[in-house]
């Protein structure tokens, strides 16, 4: 059960970036745009949220 949900959370990170490049590309429909949008939104909080636990966890260290 585990595998196949790594297995469909890492076809829709597949999928995400390919729309990404294809609305890079200009030629993407407007529903491939909202995913770009979409997926780039989670890497920024993905990021964001990379940064802060990192910041907490060096804090101590003083």
């Amino acid at each position: 059960m585990l595998v196949l949900i790594l297995s469909v959370v890492v076809l829709l990170v597949i999928g995400g970036c390919v729309c990404v490049y294809w609305a890079a590309r200009g030629d993407a429909p407007r529903w491939a745009r909202g995913v770009a949008k979409a997926t780039l939104l989670g890497s920024e909080l993905a990021r964001s949220a990379s940064r802060n636990s990192r910041s907490q966890q060096g804090g101590g260290d003083d």
